[in-house]
């Protein structure tokens, strides 16, 4: 069936939540919207009643400010009742950030894919004063032109603990194929990735709810991106395999709460496009490398839009998970050049 056989996307509510405040989506699910201080201008939070306690699906960045909103919560929406648990579908600080914040404070348990669980402990004690070899030899070899990358050099990177609270030890694992009881209702867990490993989902077997995290969202595509912690790895193609598997478990009734944006229906046509997208994004760049590039010449086909500095980052590992990706399925070689840098060129 092709994308244009699916209902398109609609959007029953045109704004999100106040911050502090609720919109109940179904019964024994409220929808928080959490201010953040990046171009994505809130994350979804969502607290299912499980009668004489909450569990909290993601958290947003610890920040004073996401202190204050979540007091106003607790105080207000939530009514004081306890936060049992928490759900985080995937380990990034916009998730994660406040988690640590309501184990201690509210004595939460953290519930989690043990990736998530890792890699979430790994980073917020991993303090860098500098940037490390590893990251240096990775913008290299991305072509971060030598201005730029000189001006990197001497500034303190951006750490996970600067807006992620300190995360106590112990978890409970969530796997594929569990089943978990929460709001009411049985949630079926389906595991994406790409955007990030062992990310989780949720989806309601007693409705139509799909909690998305950021595995799939409207209107805009999650980061896909090649970090210097695994530079040969191949995200695109394991973001690919997750939709591929997820895409059939979708339902035209389904309200799907991503972590951004706004709940959507339209899930099958969502799917498909997402899928469909990236596809054509790599024909466009297969088209562009006929001439070797280097990854951050590769912008202009992919985006199709000027990247400014606050979103460079995100755009120069994108771009590199694409190439790579072309490299890894044969449509493209990759050469080291004497300067440091790959240059990427379609076979």
């Amino acid at each position: 069936m092709s994308p244009s056989d699916h209902a398109p996307l609609a959007f029953p509510w045109s704004e999100p939540p106040e911050p502090g405040k609720a919109i109940e989506i179904a019964e024994g699910v409220l929808w928080f919207s959490i201010t953040l201080p990046m171009a994505l201008k809130w994350v979804n939070v969502i607290a299912l009643d499980d009668g004489d306690s909450w569990t909290i699906v993601d958290t947003g960045t610890y920040r004073p400010d996401t202190i204050e909103e979540w007091q106003a919560i607790i105080g207000g929406p939530l009514k004081g009742k306890p936060i049992s648990r928490v759900i985080i579908t995937h380990h990034h600080p916009d998730h994660v950030g406040m988690l640590g914040w309501l184990m201690q404070n509210h004595g939460a348990e953290h519930w989690a894919s043990r990736t998530s669980y890792l890699l979430t402990r790994m980073l917020v004690l991993d303090e860098e004063k500098y940037p490390t070899e590893p990251a240096i030899r990775y913008w290299t070899r991305a072509g971060m032109p030598k201005d730029k990358l000189d001006k990197r050099r001497t500034e303190r990177p951006f750490n996970f603990s600067d807006i992620v609270h300190p995360v106590p030890v112990g978890h409970v694992r969530i796997q594929q194929g569990d089943v978990i009881r929460a709001g009411g209702r049985d949630w079926d867990v389906h595991m994406g990735n790409g955007h990030a490993p062992e990310h989780v989902t949720l989806w309601s077997r007693d409705d139509n709810l799909v909690i998305a995290g950021d595995q799939v969202l409207p209107t805009i595509s999650p980061n896909i991106g090649v970090q210097p912690a695994e530079p040969e790895a191949d995200p695109l193609a394991e973001w690919l395999e997750a939709c591929e598997r997820l895409a059939p478990l979708s339902r035209e009734d389904h309200l799907v709460i991503g972590g951004h944006k706004l709940p959507f229906t339209g899930l099958p046509r969502r799917m498909q496009d997402l899928i469909a997208n990236h596809h054509t994004a790599l024909d466009r760049l297969a088209k562009h490398i006929e001439t070797p590039r280097t990854a951050v010449e590769c912008f202009s086909p992919l985006f199709k839009r000027e990247i400014v500095d606050a979103i460079y980052g995100l755009a120069m590992v994108e771009a590199y998970a694409h190439l790579q990706h072309l490299h890894k399925i044969g449509r493209a070689t990759r050469t080291l050049r004497e300067d440091g840098a790959y240059t990427w060129q379609a076979t």
